[in-house]
């Protein structure tokens, strides 16, 4: 996969005709996988390239000063689902003071068009874009023809009943729901971390954890304890992870901790990643630490005994 990052879409030649998607794509979720597919298809038929535009930062970011958004994946992470997925060409466009300020026609004409020289467009089913959401499909219809380039639009993905949408996806993490947003995204939610020194409170209780240094960007479920997946040096463990307060120790900072079954080794410095596979349960603040051991042993019994 082609990447062309802010400043180099300026300089991108336009050569290869493009079959195109935008948006944030965070999480890549079902819905986007869709359009996706839709691309590829659209392309092989038309002689196109694949492509997908998004934006740094998030617009929410940049237009709510006081804005709690996390997200679901990273930049890094949106770009290897992408390659994954076979997208050819991966645009990253600057979400700057000049670039928000575009009109929904302007960023048509002047990005779409004029700079990326875009043969087939292909949208969502509620995509709104430009200054002001003065862009949607109405408009996007309407300059396909004057701009001559084919317009596509999906129909939305829908999972228990529910629209797919990045959103509804982070109000289920949120909510400790991690099945129903596995199912909504398609693969196992993960989160990225360097392991730092803690407390070490874990290894007084037979139980030594990862204290993990997580992106502040980065969306972390509801706070309770979670069956995960461990990715350590290439290889694939049992885990289980606390995320919270530790209330029984009355630990006023929040931490990200991971236990990871039968495995001994140090590895302060290093980034692991952990794939969500279930919840277990709240936090619990326990009379003693005795009362949290019993807790942790019943916890590690479940999670070596849960389905991979």
């Amino acid at each position: 996969m082609d990447i062309y990052r802010y400043k180099d879409l300026d300089r991108y030649d336009g050569r290869d005709p493009l079959a195109l998607s935008l948006g944030m794509f965070d999480g890549v979720h079902l819905g986007h996988r869709y359009i996706v597919e839709t691309l590829k298809s659209l392309a092989k038929s038309s002689g196109q390239k694949t492509a997908i535009l998004t934006f740094w930062p998030h617009p929410r970011m940049v237009f709510e000063s006081a804005s709690t958004l996390r997200l679901l994946s990273s930049l890094e992470e949106k770009e290897e689902i992408l390659r994954l997925l076979g997208v050819e060409k991966f645009f990253i466009q600057s979400f700057d003071e000049s670039f928000r300020n575009l009109t929904g026609e302007e960023f048509v004409k002047k990005i779409l068009v004029d700079r990326l020289k875009v043969r087939t467009l292909v949208v969502g089913y509620d995509h709104v874009f430009g200054k002001n959401k003065s862009g949607n499909f109405a408009l996007l219809k309407k300059l396909s023809k004057l701009y001559d380039f084919a317009l596509v639009q999906t129909d939305p993905v829908s999972v228990g009943g529910r629209n797919v949408s990045s959103t509804e996806i982070r109000k289920i993490l949120q909510e400790g729901r991690i099945a129903e947003a596995n199912a909504m995204l398609g693969y196992f939610y993960s989160i990225t971390g360097e392991v730092v020194h803690g407390r070490k409170l874990g290894r007084t209780l037979g139980y030594p954890t990862a204290n993990l240094k997580v992106d502040s960007h980065v969306l972390l479920p509801k706070n309770g304890a979670y069956i995960v997946e461990v990715e350590v040096e290439g290889h694939t463990y049992r885990g289980m992870m606390s995320i919270g307060v530790n209330p029984t120790f009355e630990d006023a900072e929040h931490s990200v901790e991971v236990y990871v079954l039968n495995f001994e080794k140090e590895i302060y410095g290093e980034k692991i990643k952990v794939r969500f596979r279930e919840f277990l349960h709240e936090e619990i603040k326990f009379e003693s630490a005795e009362k949290l051991k019993q807790k942790l042993d019943e916890d590690r019994k479940i999670t070596a005994e849960f389905g991979f």
